[in-house]
């Protein structure tokens, strides 16, 4: 194969936008992750594939692969490969020039491969030449994008970026433990006050007017504080559909750093 591999660790929003931005470039990406994922923002998410086998993001084909052997195939087809593999054990069959760690832990991360792979890691839990190679911010702000050879991203606010005054408002989380059911599907136009889906029997109300930008899949199991929802106050339907801005930028930054192994840095 010609094109060079980045392995992505994770399927979700952000991580299927620099995917995305990756297979613009001219890269061949191949995503690992869980058996079960828990996205929200599923019309965006690579993840989708373990589901459903095969999902499209933004006209991009991912697919999944149930060995190395199917991924290389799908990636030879122009496609993502997405494997359920979520410590990486295909790494040496693959050999990646870098492995993207994309799945937001939010917490310090654990140094598990040394130094034999370089690792981008984006956001908080990542130190530049601590436990990964690279970090990039993926804060909304200033720094949004920003490449740490040194240093790292900002640690995790609890809060999500505030949308038209809204902010904790217009997500939704797991009040319990339970399995989560949705009575909405994401693009769908919701009124404050709604109820949009029941854990257990006992109803989620939407906070905000707006969109469903993301709902979980129905019957999986949450956690209390698990978000489970998100819902756009701007009322926008493409934005369901479309990668973030943050991804974009994010991904920009990644393939920009990327530039420093084609050149030899």
């Amino acid at each position: 194969m010609d094109k060079k591999i980045i392995l992505v660790r994770g399927g979700g929003d952000l991580a299927s936008g620099v995917a995305v931005c990756l297979h613009e470039a001219g890269y061949s990406v191949v995503i690992t992750e869980l058996a079960q994922p828990l996205v929200v923002r599923r019309k965006v998410s690579f993840a989708e594939a373990v589901y459903e086998g095969s999902c499209s993001v933004e006209g991009i084909t991912g697919r999944k692969a149930d060995s190395v052997t199917q991924a290389l195939d799908f990636l030879a087809a122009g496609e993502i490969a997405v494997l359920v593999d979520p410590d990486c054990e295909c790494l040496e069959s693959l050999a990646p020039i870098v492995i993207v760690d994309g799945r937001m832990l939010k917490r310090e991360v654990a140094n598990e491969f040394g130094e034999k792979w370089r690792v981008i890691g984006l956001g908080p839990g990542f130190a530049a030449g601590v436990n990964c190679w690279v970090a990039i911010e993926t804060n909304r702000g200033p720094n949004l994008g920003k490449i740490f050879h040194e240093g790292s991203p900002d640690p995790d606010t609890g809060l999500p970026a505030i949308v038209m005054g809204f902010s904790r408002e217009r997500v939704i989380y797991a009040h319990r433990e339970g399995h989560f059911k949705a009575f909405v599907d994401i693009g769908d136009r919701v009124d404050a006050g709604q109820i949009i889906a029941e854990i257990e029997g006992e109803p989620i109300n939407s906070q905000i007017k707006g969109v469903v930008r993301g709902i979980l899949r129905n019957e999986l199991m949450v956690q209390p504080g698990f978000k489970v929802g998100d819902v756009d106050p701007t009322g926008e339907r493409a934005v369901c559909f479309t990668v973030s801005d943050k991804a974009r930028r994010i991904g920009a930054a990644v393939v920009e750093t990327l530039k420093e192994i084609d050149t030899g840095v």
